[in-house]
């Protein structure tokens, strides 16, 4: 039995899939609507993508600040441009005046932070593995000997940068009101740097490392002379005071003598102590600065 497929009256017979003849696919109708859609979807993009609208988003505005009062709210809508006053003065803004020390002595101490962390990833603090790791970083890590020397340089560099940091600072004046605090914070800076030099000294683990940290905790152990006076000049019946000195000594060796108890001390304080502590100042310092109008500027002399 055979069947016969009828021919409409006025038309073709349509395929299986339902589709006249002449007709596009499925796949055919979306290609199209893709290519109809995309340059709108292009459009869309486009200017949040492309030109400079992404440098104008620094300072959250449709357009750059022309005026006075359009830089002046693009200053306290923006993070990064808060960090400097609104108004600064003409005279603070000459580079002989402060040299760009302030900005030099934190880009130093981002350099010690990276490169310091490079290095942990080959320093052991171990009295048996220190030394020789040291020298592994110049024989058998690739450019171990240029980053072991990047961060000693910067290491120097940052306390020499810092105490010119300071003289400036005293020889200008910018330690006067209403900067005292910053000026005491500045203070607490210097010696923290001076701190973390020391506590890195003692890390290579050589002949001058270990008798330049053996001659410091002798000096220090010499502090006992002030318990000795204070306990000298209280009533017999009170409590003596101890040793200062011993204090002190014990808590930068840990024992009699510099040994592992002294390495470990030092490493913990270098890599996580001090470097944490040094950039809550840091931050506190910067934000004093701002709060307190900007760098501090001459008086402008009458021409």
């Amino acid at each position: 039995m055979s069947v016969k497929l009828v021919k409409p009256e006025g038309g073709s017979v349509p395929p299986s899939g339902g589709r006249r003849p002449g007709q596009p696919g499925m796949l055919a109708r979306i290609n199209r609507a893709i290519y109809r859609q995309a340059p709108e979807v292009w459009d869309n993009l486009r200017p949040a993508t492309l030109g400079h609208n992404i440098y104008k988003s620094i300072y959250r505005t449709t357009a750059f600040p022309k005026t006075e009062r359009e830089r002046s709210e693009a200053f306290f809508n923006s993070f990064l441009l808060h960090i400097q006053p609104a108004k600064i003065e003409k005279h603070a803004l000459r580079f002989t005046y402060t040299f760009g020390l302030g900005l030099l002595s934190m880009y130093l101490f981002l350099l010690l932070t990276i490169s310091g962390l490079m290095l942990m990833f080959v320093y052991v603090p171990s009295t048996e593995q220190a030394y020789s790791r040291m020298l592994d970083l110049r024989s058998a890590v690739s450019f171990g000997g240029i980053l072991r020397g990047m961060h000693f340089w910067s290491a120097n560099a940052m306390i020499a940068v810092v105490f010119f940091h300071m003289c400036r600072v005293f020889y200008t004046g910018a330690y006067k009101p209403p900067r005292e605090f910053n000026w005491v914070v500045g203070v607490i800076l210097m010696v923290l740097t001076l701190v973390l030099g020391f506590t890195g000294y003692l890390l290579p683990w050589d002949q001058l490392a270990f008798w330049a940290i053996t001659v410091g905790a002798g000096i220090a152990g010499k502090a006992n002379w002030v318990s000795d006076h204070i306990n000298a000049l209280a009533p017999p019946n009170a409590p003596k005071m101890p040793a200062i000195g011993d204090l002190m000594r014990w808590g930068l060796l840990g024992s009699d003598v510099v040994g592992q108890e002294a390495l470990i001390r030092f490493y913990v304080l270098h890599v996580a102590v001090l470097p944490v502590i040094l950039t809550g100042f840091i931050v506190y310092h910067m934000w004093r600065i701002r709060k307190d109008g900007g760098i501090s500027s001459p008086k402008e002399s009458p021409e």
